[in-house]
C-alpha cells in the first residue's frame, strides 16, 4: 500500500500494516451483511451435513457389500421382499383389547342366540363368512348363557369362553379353542373367513347345542392345543 500523496520526501514509499492488526481489519471488514446475503441458512448446512454423512455411510456399506453400489441394491430389494412376505403371512398386527371393550365377543346390544345365529345365516348367505362366523361364535357362547352353563359375563373374549366351555364339554376342548382362534383371526387379525371355515363353526355350535354337558363341579380345564395359550 502506497500514501495517497506524491508529494514529500516519502513519495511512494510502501505503507505497512502489521499482521495481527490487518487479520483484524480483514476480518471486520468480511463480517459485515453485505458479504453474506447468498449465504445459505443454518438449517442448509445442517441438512447438507446430515446427507454428507449418509452418504459417507453408504459408500463404506457400499465398499463393504460384495459388487459394490450393486451388491447393496440386491441386499435392500431381499429385506424389503422379506418384510412384505412376512406382513403377508402374519396379516395385520393384531388390536389389544381397549377398556371399551373391543375384545370381548358381544357389542352394547344384548340379543339371544337365536338373533345372532339367524344373522350368522343371512351373512351366510351372502357369502359374507366373515361375519357370519363371528354372528355363529357369538351364538355358540349365548346358547351357553342361556343353558346357564356359561355365566353371562360383560367383556368375555373368545378364548375365555373356549376354556370355560371345555370344562363342561371336554369332548369339543379342541373344536372349542380352533373356534376361538377363528374368531379372533377374523376380528383381530382381519384375516378373512371362507366358507370352509364357517361351515366348521356352523357344525360345532349345532354340536355343542345338542351336547350333555359334563357337571362334575370345579375341574380344571383342559389346556390347549400345542401346549400355549390362544
Amino acid at each position: 500500500m502506497r500514501s495517497g500523496s506524491s508529494d514529500g520526501p516519502d513519495a511512494g514509499v510502501p505503507v505497512t500494516i502489521p499482521r495481527t492488526p490487518a487479520r483484524e481489519a480483514a476480518e471486520d471488514e468480511l463480517s459485515k451483511p453485505m458479504y453474506h446475503e447468498n449465504d445459505p441458512s443454518l438449517l442448509r448446512r445442517l441438512l447438507d451435513w446430515v446427507w454428507e454423512r449418509i452418504g459417507d455411510l453408504l459408500d463404506a456399506a457400499a465398499g463393504a457389500a460384495p459388487g459394490g453400489w450393486v451388491g447393496l441394491m440386491v441386499v435392500a430389494l431381499l429385506v424389503v421382499l422379506l418384510l412384505v412376505g412376512l406382513r403377508l403371512r402374519m396379516g395385520a398386527l393384531r388390536r389389544a383389547p381397549g377398556p371399551t371393550g373391543r375384545g370381548g365377543l358381544f357389542d352394547d346390544r344384548p340379543r339371544s342366540a337365536d338373533e345372532h345365529r339367524a344373522e350368522a345365516e343371512r351373512y351366510a348367505s351372502a357369502a359374507r363368512w366373515s361375519e357370519a362366523l363371528q354372528e355363529r361364535m357369538r351364538a355358540l357362547v349365548r346358547s351357553l348363557e342361556e343353558r346357564a352353563l356359561l355365566d353371562p359375563r360383560p367383556g368375555r373374549t373368545a378364548d375365555e369362553a373356549a376354556a370355560e366351555a371345555a370344562r363342561v364339554l371336554p369332548d369339543h376342548t379342541t373344536a372349542l379353542y380352533a373356534a376361538a382362534l377363528a374368531f379372533d383371526e377374523v376380528t383381530y387379525a382381519e384375516r378373512p373367513a371362507d366358507q370352509a371355515a364357517y361351515l366348521r363353526l356352523r357344525d360345532l355350535e349345532e354340536a355343542v347345542r345338542h351336547s350333555r354337558p359334563r357337571l362334575t363341579g370345579d375341574r380344571p380345564a383342559p389346556a390347549a392345543p400345542g401346549g400355549g395359550s390362544v
